[in-house]
């Protein structure tokens, strides 16, 4: 539907600019007369060759945005970021031009001012709507998480915390929250029953009106801030649905997180806001500084931490990401975190729900825990990673047609084992937030987590949790849901880590006076456990995303607690090199290329050698049987088919439009020639050099890995492969992508 209405836009537009030619035809497009005729011809008066003037420029000012108009960045396709900051450039010195020329217009000036600011304007209107969806979405996720378990007698619409403010006992109860039922095998029954239902109806949404708002959605916008075009995977109704669809998700219990699709909300929320202002509509590479912006957005948010979203927007998701893109993607971070913070939903003064605090000093023989930690962190992420591409190449091959059904499954086999599990029965968030926590006076004792009695029990249960949630996020990380693998991952770190932790106290407990525990003091907890779930959390983090420095952030800003950088960066380092030993990437692949010796690769071994070409003094229905023939998004132009000396490149998007506004204006004429030279003066010719771009070109023994470069840090559409002069090849993006896709399968 959205592309019909371009095109009837377009067309409207078109009608417009031929009405328009018809008034100028007779004095812009006219024969041009014999020099007799011109001889008896009378001299025009300087008003009729003014009002010429005029009305010739306004045609070519019409013409110039029509073309910009018409121009649509197709699926899957890349843009131009070299031929989008010309364009800007040269819109904001036309501005800046007209400004100077008008210094006494104080609207010039204003617009202009405008234009300077218009950035923070809308990365602040980006962030606040982030914090707002944020926290409406974490209080519905609560509800329906909680309600799996039962309801509040006067309030239906609270969830058990808010039901028993201040009045919980141990384990949370109280005697306003009402189980669905006295009996035990009833309670499990309505457990699963909406856990299934939450998740099959999630399934049919996503399914039916927005598949792109399935999975976690940053690979994909990965690609796109690389420059890549997928219409509708940032759009409105995939925003509306993955909102819809998060909470159900979540509250079903599979082992799926919020954070990576609270990336992709973000993002989608930037590129929705970002479209109603011109400058970023028109202009696809602007709009991904507000895409890069957004990401950092939806990681503070997730996390709490506006610093590590910032980081993490640089060193996960952007391959381009100038200074000025940092300010606004810090700007928009805070704007998010601080309007959230207002909102309060959790009402305890906490960004997320597991935000902790940690006093307690740490002390040098913990290092070998540490270590430990960091190992498990790395065969973590390397264990997913492996098993979860096997699990989605069944997954594509035999339950493509069953997604509805897959996730009604997994929810259910999910909900059938964990509600034993007092650490798989409650919502991740609030899992984390246990486990982090410390046992001390005046605290919560869940379940008997803190008692030295349960503590067999406890580390026995911690490990199940660690195995089952293990197998469940291999199983369900790429479900048609909305999934993330931030929290789950977290939550498995978490359980492993809490009972090591557990174990190292008992330890010390058992052998105090062992010279090992030698800096211990005696009248203060030596070992904390919390700590310990903390670290594991990070290191399966770490393992599963291969990234270092975002993660110690995210993690510090978690707690507000210096002491503990020191160890979370050792985990982390240890988990990084079991990561890299075991396997470059993580479960979003930060180069597809890391394995491959591209140094070693020419050009020459990936480019088209088989080219379409165009030239000079082509007729106009050999240059539209070209276009009909191939799907190609551009053509080099050579001086002819002999020499292949290059003249430039045209891009499939005006050459049709330049075809179409001929064929309006002219009528379908079999004696048309096209012309890139501009050399053709004859009105019945299409002379299309003003639509000529001058390509990046090579030598065709230059190595793949300068050609990369290139790509990733300029951004062309096309590069030519160039020998002596002479047009020998071209590569796009894609073609290299797929060239070394085939080298992984060989």
């Amino acid at each position: 539907m959205a592309s019909s209405e371009e095109d009837q836009e377009t067309g409207n537009f078109l009608s417009k600019i031929y009405d328009f030619w018809n008034s100028v035809r007779p004095l812009v497009h006219s024969p041009l007369p014999t020099r007799a005729a011109r001889s008896l011809r009378p001299p025009r008066s300087p008003i009729e060759t003014s009002q010429l003037e005029t009305r010739v420029t306004d045609f070519n000012d019409n013409y110039d945005k029509a073309l910009e108009d018409i121009k649509r960045y197709e699926d899957f396709t890349t843009i131009d970021w070299v031929q989008d900051a010309i364009l800007e450039r040269s819109r904001m010195n036309a501005l800046r031009t007209a400004a100077i020329e008008n210094r006494t217009s104080w609207m010039i000036w204003l617009h202009l001012s405008y234009e300077a600011g218009q950035a923070w304007i809308v990365v602040f209107i980006v962030g606040a709507i982030i914090g707002m969806n944020a926290a409406i979405t974490d209080i519905i996720t609560e509800w329906l998480s909680d309600i799996k378990l039962g309801y509040c007698k006067n309030s239906w619409w609270l969830n058990q915390k808010f039901c028993c403010w201040e009045i919980e006992r141990e384990d949370g109860s109280c005697e306003e929250w009402e189980n669905w039922s006295r009996f035990y095998i009833i309670n499990w029954f309505f457990y699963i029953f909406f856990a299934t239902t939450f998740a099959a109806v999630c399934a049919h949404l996503i399914r039916s009106f927005a598949p792109y708002a399935a999975g976690s959605g940053i690979s994909e916008i990965k690609c796109i801030l690389a420059g890549f075009v997928m219409k509708g995977f940032l759009g409105r109704w995939t925003l509306l649905l993955k909102n819809i669809g998060l909470p159900l998700a979540i509250a079903s219990g599979l082992s799926v997180g919020k954070e990576g699709p609270s990336v992709h909300t973000a993002a989608c929320v930037g590129n929705v806001v970002s479209r109603l202002f011109g400058k970023y509509k028109r202009n696809k590479a602007k709009m991904r500084e507000i895409l890069s912006a957004s990401c950092a957005a939806g990681v503070a948010v997730a996390f709490g931490s506006p610093i590590g979203g910032v980081l993490f927007s640089f060193e996960e998701m952007s391959s381009n990401f100038p200074m000025k893109t940092m300010w606004r993607s810090f700007f928009c971070a805070l704007v998010a975190t601080a309007v959230l913070q207002a909102m309060n939903p959790f009402r305890t003064g906490k960004l997320v729900m597991f935000q902790v605090t940690y006093d307690r000093e740490w002390h040098s023989f913990e290092i070998l825990f540490f270590i430990i930690l960091g190992i498990f962190g790395g065969l973590y992420g390397a264990l997913v990673t492996k098993y979860n591409l096997k699990v989605q190449t069944i997954r594509r091959k035999y339950l493509k047609d069953y997604a509805v059904a897959e996730a009604a499954v997994l929810a259910c086999l999910t909900a059938f084992i964990g509600y034993f599990n007092i650490f798989m029965k409650v919502d991740m968030t609030e899992t984390l937030g246990i486990l982090f926590r410390e046992c001390e006076e005046g605290t919560a004792d869940y379940e008997g987590l803190c008692r030295k009695a349960e503590t067999t029990r406890m580390i026995w249960l911690l490990l199940l949790a660690t195995v089952f949630r293990t197998g469940f996020v291999i199983l369900s990380y790429g479900a048609k849901i909305p999934a993330g693998i931030f929290i789950p991952s977290m939550v498995v770190g978490a359980t492993f880590g809490r009972s090591v932790g557990i174990i190292a106290k008992s330890i010390h407990l058992a052998y105090p006076h062992f010279p090992l525990f030698a800096t211990c003091k005696p009248d203060l907890p030596c070992v904390t456990p919390g700590m310990y779930a903390f670290l594991g959390a990070a290191a399966a983090l770490g393992g599963i995303m291969h990234l270092t420095v975002c993660v110690v952030v995210i993690m510090f800003e978690l707690t507000g607690a210096l002491t503990y950088i020191l160890p979370t960066m050792i985990t982390l380092m240890v988990t990084k090199t079991i990561g890299d030993i075991l396997g470059k990437g993580g479960i979003y692949p930060l180069d597809m290329l890391q394995n491959i010796p591209l140094e070693f690769l020419a050009i020459a071994t990936v480019m088209h050698k088989d080219l379409v070409v165009m030239m000079s003094g082509q007729r106009l229905e050999e240059i539209e049987q070209i276009l009909l023939e191939t799907n190609y998004r551009g053509f080099p132009i050579v001086k002819d088919k002999t020499s292949m000396i290059l003249m430039g490149y045209i891009g499939r998007a005006e050459l049709r439009y330049a075809i179409d506004l001929y064929k309006k204006m002219n009528g379908r004429s079999n004696n048309a020639y096209c012309f890139f030279d501009g050399d053709s003066q004859n009105s019945e010719h299409l002379n299309l050099s003003k639509y000529l771009e001058i390509p990046f070109s090579v030598s065709s023994n230059t190595p793949l890995e300068i050609v990369l470069d290139l790509f990733k840090k300029l951004g062309p559409r096309a590069i030519v492969i160039e020998t002596l002069g002479k047009l020998v090849g071209i590569v796009t993006r894609k073609d290299v992508l797929v060239y070394i896709k085939q080298l992984e399968k060989s």
